[in-house]
């Protein structure tokens, strides 16, 4: 039975009795709630108290329209009731406080409520029966403006969920964009998002974008990124850490850098995610450097090596190898052999052949600097 299809038929008098005791009655319910849900215990002290009061007031009176069946232009009273219980639903979300605590004010209401009326009810001859169907009425009273409540905090709920998500996407957008700093904060304060020290940029494939971001903090920014891999920008995060969440998801860590810089760090991990490298920008520097301008390296190699165009293809690799040996071994002519497994007799018959090419450029940091990079 809805409270709108009630039964019950109380006397004028005992509802104006029990109209009579709504003040009272309202301050009872509010403390009881106040003194057995933990969430409301200081939430009278402040504007939202008031608000939470007055709806009390506002659905007993509804209710005592309903049950002493006036006429049917009064039932814009109980309309108005169930319109505050709505509102006081968004209002309950704003402040943060839960269905849980909500329906739980409600179950308190409509326990101290039904004593009291119960009680004038008796004292106005009501029977067995009636205070049976008076019961129904209350407690189906309650259920509605419970449900319009919960409705209410739901849409509130729903809707600042997509209003904030869009905020979190324009930030994202700005600092993709690289927008200045006085954007950037704005944007923040409007999203309600505590700017970081540091931001890194994260790219991992889309199905296990939802399995990384449950091991990241809660205000991680997630942007939709094209090619298969979603982007997340990580606030505060440490390296090590953050290393080991994405471990088993093929993702991919970008530098850690200052938060409004994180398009470095997104610019970088997209450029090793291009070249392979797996986990960590910072472990690939060399490589990541050696790759930025693949047309220089190209024209640095072809120049560096140039010596060594006229020989045949293996007599060629195998200087190459010497020579980048003996670099990176510093011209220490047993370890160049031991990298090679060669003799070390070979390694100075090979240098010789080396330096007949090169001559005296072999001594010239600018020439060692390029056979560097043209070999590495």
């Amino acid at each position: 039975m809805g409270a709108t299809d009630h039964r019950v038929t109380l006397s004028p008098a005992a509802v104006k009795e029990m109209r009579s005791q709504l003040p009272h009655l309202a301050d009872d319910i509010v403390s009881a709630i106040v003194q057995e849900v933990p969430a409301y215990r200081d939430a009278f002290s402040g504007p939202m108290g008031q608000t939470i009061s007055n709806a009390v007031r506002l659905a007993l009176g509804g209710f005592l329209t309903l049950a002493g069946r006036s006429k049917a232009s009064d039932q814009r009273t109980t309309a108005l009731a169930t319109e505050g219980s709505y509102q006081l639903g968004r209002g309950e979300a704003r402040s943060g406080r839960s269905t849980d605590a909500l329906l739980a004010a409600y179950r308190i209401g409509a326990r101290v409520a039904w004593r009291e009326l119960s009680s004038t009810g008796v004292r106005h001859g009501l029977g067995a029966d009636v205070l049976a169907d008076f019961a129904q009425l209350v407690f189906a009273y309650i259920d509605e403006q419970s449900a319009a409540a919960v409705a209410g905090h739901s849409e509130e709920t729903e809707t600042t969920g997509r209003v904030r998500q869009r905020l979190l996407d324009r930030l994202a957008e700005l600092l993709l964009e690289g927008a200045s700093a006085d954007e950037l904060t704005h944007a923040a304060e409007r999203a309600g998002w505590p700017e970081p020290r540091t931001l890194t940029a994260v790219l991992a494939p889309t199905e296990t974008v939802r399995a990384v971001v449950v091991g990241l903090p809660r205000e991680t920014l997630q942007v939709p990124e094209a090619d298969g891999d979603g982007l997340l920008l990580v606030p505060d995060v440490r390296r090590s850490g953050l290393l080991r969440t994405l471990r088993d998801h093929d993702a991919l860590a970008g530098p850690t850098v200052a938060w409004r810089e994180v398009r470095r760090s997104v610019d970088r991990a997209v450029r090793a995610r291009a070249l392979g490298v797996e986990r960590d920008t910072e472990s690939a520097l060399p490589h990541l450097v050696l790759h930025a301008d693949e047309d220089a390296l190209a024209d640095l190699r072809a120049q560096a090596l140039a010596p060594l165009d006229a020989l045949k293809p293996s007599a060629r690799d195998k200087l190459a190898d010497t020579l980048r040996a003996w670099l990176l071994h510093q011209g220490r002519r047993d370890d160049v052999a031991k990298a090679l497994f060669v003799h070390p007799q070979t390694v100075r018959y090979r240098m010789g052949q080396l330096r007949d090419l090169y001559g005296d450029r072999l001594e010239d940091p600018d020439t060692v600097l390029a056979l560097t990079l043209a070999l590495a």
